[in-house]
């Protein structure tokens, strides 16, 4: 294995990056398919709450790797203060968190000193539920499908389709994006196998779309193979994939390019943060073309209701 950074005790980051490079050099994309039936959706916290960024790929990645149905994660003391117990010999996965600090640093120059806030990567231990006896029955949920028959669209997707504000073009047989002309080019449904696989490649295309200066403003990158572009291909398969987990689409169809796994792989060994990062701007990718479709509403309304309760 090559590991990423080496350090006495490898940091959360350390971890998380050279598992996913474990995946990626035995050819396992882990933003790829990583929903089993009962694993529809985000994984989420004691509370209801979905995981965000980088703790979403890790916790999938997990769950797929140990065969979990369900999608709840927590701590041992959240289990004991919910009627639960881990069972002996169970081994916690991490969850990571970025705690703000606030320090003094003095100027090389003028000696003076001024207060700046900083963050350091955290992490904490948590159970899967299929880990923990005695939680209610809520916490274990009876395996579904979470992608609709083939020749279907969810109701979410549809709309996604519908309301993307992006200028779509269907030619070719060719799907990308093009930055100049800031539009997406798309192939016929008819030239994919299911409308799903075609929905879901216009997620990926999408998430490029987000990067124009307009927008989130992300570097592309100027030729295939530069680090660049291979962050930002990283950067548009994750917003799919978590598209894919709110609109109910699979990622499974994605070409397995041996160019893409090693361009990712050259980017991930040279900074074990930059698969962090991409999930950050993916997180923020998928966020805003929810909030331009008008699909961010149902979930800001379900926090709003656990806020209140």
């Amino acid at each position: 294995m090559t590991v990423a950074k080496t350090t006495d005790k490898p940091t959360p980051a350390d971890i998380i990056t050279n598992t996913i490079i474990d995946k990626l050099e035995a050819g396992v994309r882990p933003c790829v398919k990583p929903w089993r039936p009962g694993l529809g959706g985000r994984p989420l916290r004691a509370t209801g709450e979905p995981y965000k960024g980088i703790n979403c790929f890790w916790l999938w990645l997990c769950a797929e790797s140990a065969g979990y149905n369900s999608r709840t994660w927590m701590t041992y003391k959240q289990a004991q203060a919910l009627g639960g117990q881990v069972r002996e010999g169970e081994r916690s996965q991490i969850a990571i968190f970025y705690k703000s600090y606030r320090a003094t640093v003095a100027s090389v120059v003028t000696g003076d000193t001024a207060d700046e806030m900083r963050r350091v990567l955290r992490s904490y231990a948590v159970f899967n539920c299929d880990q923990i006896d005695g939680l209610s029955p809520d916490f274990y949920p009876s395996p579904v499908n979470a992608v609709p028959p083939a020749d279907q669209l969810s109701p979410r997707a549809q709309t996604f389709i519908d309301a993307l504000p992006a200028t779509l073009h269907i030619r070719g047989d060719r799907a990308f994006y093009d930055r100049t002309a800031d539009s997406i080019t798309m192939p016929a449904i008819e030239l994919f196998a299911t409308r799903a696989y075609w929905a879901s490649t216009l997620a990926h295309e999408a998430g490029h779309w987000t990067g124009h200066p307009d927008r989130l403003d992300r570097s592309f990158g100027k030729r295939f193979g530069d680090e660049a572009y291979a962050f930002e291909e990283l950067c548009a398969e994750m917003t799919s994939a978590l598209l894919g987990a709110d609109l109910g689409l699979p990622t499974s169809h994605l070409d397995d390019h041996a160019a893409y796994i090693g361009s990712w792989l050259t980017v991930l060994r040279k900074d074990s943060r930059a698969i962090m990062t991409a999930a950050a701007k993916a997180e923020a990718a998928a966020g805003y073309l929810l909030r331009a479709t008008g699909l961010a509403a149902s979930a800001e309304r379900q926090d709003q209701i656990r806020e209140a309760a």
